[in-house]
């Protein structure tokens, strides 16, 4: 309605400009009629083929009310261009494949079974050596530390310690281990691989002190070996703190297994956790057949870090300047180069232009996993106008069924990770913790749909899309899209961050056909349904050649640094999500990032 109201005003200015002059002339009114006679007639044609060109109201709101509150308005002229040649459709998706699953998904499973090769924990570990680790950051950034603690403990010969949680940053969340995880199940199915213990014991009347270190980032075995071994060996017990992606990437595959054994088995929710996320996803379910899960990292303390810039003047440039002086030695960043770079979460507009681009209509159901958005509902509404069909744990539970978990930070974001991890379809608009977390374990349980934007390309096609129609946008979408759906080899095995392609854990079926009822070995509880993709252990097969535009190891650790620092500053995430799956099977961890002095000297 604003913009026909933008028009009218400016016709009425063509038609008083021109009567202005003429009386300025001081001509008789008699010699007007015959003009004004006609210039009445071409401006009634004129409003005529407005309105006849004017889109539909959800499709030019989605278009447009993000762009005015980022860019405080765009001049008429431009609007009406865009309207002219970029109309986004409305009603139903045409999809081009099936989205709602992967193609080839039946051809691989999930396997991480030890080998005979591997020795056991009671073979492997030795007497008085006590391994505790620290966490720090979110949910997802303390798995990525518990994971590796359990790997670390191997290695070093040790009992593990129940992780201590992070309880001091700004996540503010008093939880310890039990209370987040089922801890009998996490140290009941691990206990062939790692003995652990909840609480360090006593050595005669001593409680054992432990000796507080740090191992530097991505430090491989032969580093814990040297660097934290003779301390074990002396001191009996070692604390290492700050423990998040302090393990490399690149160990053998009998380690990578026993990480995928600690992500994808053995760490669980809580039964009140997967009961109220069960609650969630039944819900959508009964409204809709299918339903998208978004985790939009939109915040202002994820886009003050990035760097980025998303058009909203000085008060925009204010506002995350003063939150990005928080961290005193991160260096400035050119805005134009990270967004070209694909290092800028998109935007919630982008997003849903995306989606629709890919086919999905406005008749999906979406779930939405986020903090505090940005700008709010303002950001927010064109992605509202894209997808009507739009929840949060919020509008699909009361405030007294979030109660026992409204005020635990990570609690709610586990809610989260559960409805996502539950989703036909997984999307996230940004690579961080999370979203490598959940595009790990959706390859390796049957290697279900998960969209990963690929940014450096969007980004130009975005910059651009007024200058093509809504049909040559869908097509360069779609395009710059393959190899970023969550299918079959789209990573090259080896590449990426373990977390987000756990190559070495996935396998090739022998017999797709014959299968039916399959059961994990080494896990009564894991039974599946006939349809499901998860099998016996088998050789490790060779994914082929990946796709280009994925991240590098070494780009990845700019994502790494992102979450972590909005874990040391002290701005509250809200719901950020976190995972537990419906079979006791599913389990769920923390992981954090390492200090920002040695992100910067890696």
């Amino acid at each position: 309605m604003k913009n026909r109201k933008q028009r009218h005003e400016t016709a009425a200015v063509f038609i008083g400009l021109p009567i202005i002059l003429l009386f300025r002339r001081r001509r008789r009114i008699y010699d007007l009629l015959p003009f004004l006679s006609a210039l009445s007639g071409a401006l009634l044609l004129l409003f005529t083929f407005l309105s006849y060109l004017s889109p539909p109201i959800n499709s030019r709101h989605s278009h447009f009310i993000s762009r005015s509150s980022f860019n405080n308005g765009m001049e008429l002229r431009k609007k009406l261009l865009e309207e002219l040649v970029f109309r986004v459709p409305t009603g139903e998706g045409s999809l081009s494949r099936d989205l709602w699953n992967s193609k080839k998904s039946n051809f691989y499973h999930g396997c991480s079974i030890a080998t005979d090769k591997f020795p056991t924990a009671e073979i492997n570990t030795l007497p008085n050596r006590y391994l505790l680790i620290a966490t720090s950051g979110g949910l997802n950034q303390q798995r990525t530390g518990i994971i590796d603690a359990i790997v670390a403990a191997h290695i070093l010969n040790s009992i593990l310690v129940i992780p201590k949680l992070d309880q001091e940053s700004y996540w503010n969340d008093s939880s310890d281990f039990s209370e987040i995880f089922d801890v009998n199940w996490f140290i009941s199915y691990l206990s062939k691989d790692v003995k652990i213990i909840k609480d360090l014991p006593r050595m005669g009347n001593k409680l054992i002190k432990p000796h507080t270190t740090r191992v530097p980032r991505k430090c491989n075995a032969k580093c814990y070996q040297t660097r934290i071994q003779p301390i074990l060996i002396k001191k009996h017990a070692v604390q290492l703190t700050k423990f998040d992606y302090r393990l490399s990437n690149r160990l053998d595959t009998e380690l990578q297994k026993l990480r995928c054994r600690v992500n994808y088995h053995a760490l669980k929710f809580t039964d009140p956790i997967i009961e109220m996320g069960r609650k969630l996803v039944e819900r959508i379910r009964n409204k809709s057949k299918h339903f998208l899960a978004l985790h939009l990292r939109f915040e202002s303390d994820m886009l003050a870090f990035s760097g980025c810039y998303y058009g909203g003047g000085e008060k925009e440039r204010l506002e995350l300047g003063k939150i990005r002086k928080r961290w005193k030695t991160l260096h400035a960043r050119n805005p134009d180069k990270e967004r070209r770079n694909g290092k800028c979460p998109l935007t919630p507009e982008e997003v849903g232009l995306m989606l629709r681009a890919l086919g999905f209509g406005n008749d999906v159901h979406i779930y939405i996993a986020s903090g505090e958005i940005y700008g709010g509902e303002e950001t927010l509404a064109p992605l509202k106008a894209f997808f009507p069909n739009f929840y949060t744990k919020e509008t699909l539970a009361s405030k007294e069924e979030l109660a026992p978990f409204s005020s635990f930070s990570s609690r709610m974001a586990a809610l989260d990770f559960i409805v996502c991890d539950e989703s036909d379809v997984f999307v996230s608009n940004n690579n961080g913790n999370m979203a490598r977390m959940l595009a790990g374990r959706r390859r390796y349980f049957g290697h279900k749909p998960t969209i990963r934007p690929n940014a450096k390309k969007l980004y130009k096609l975005f910059m651009d899309r007024n200058n093509m129609t809504w049909e040559e946008f869908a097509s360069h979408v779609k395009n710059y899209q393959i190899g970023f759906m969550g299918d079959p080899m789209e990573v090259k095995q080896g590449r990426g961050e373990f977390h987000e392609n756990p190559s070495a854990c996935i396998c090739e079926n022998s017999n797709v056909k014959d299968r039916e009822d399959i059961t994990i070995p080494g896990n009564p509880a894991m039974n599946f349904e006939k349809g499901t993709n998860f099998a016996a252990d088998g050789a490790r097969t060779s994914f082929g050649e990946v796709t280009n535009g994925h991240i590098s190891e070494d780009e990845q650790d700019w994502f790494d640094t992102i979450d972590y620092m909005g874990n040391e500053v002290g701005i509250q995430e809200k719901g950020f999500p976190k995972k537990p799956e419906t079979d006791s099977s599913q389990l769920f961890f923390k992981t954090e990032q390492p200090e920002l002095e040695e992100i910067f000297s890696d």
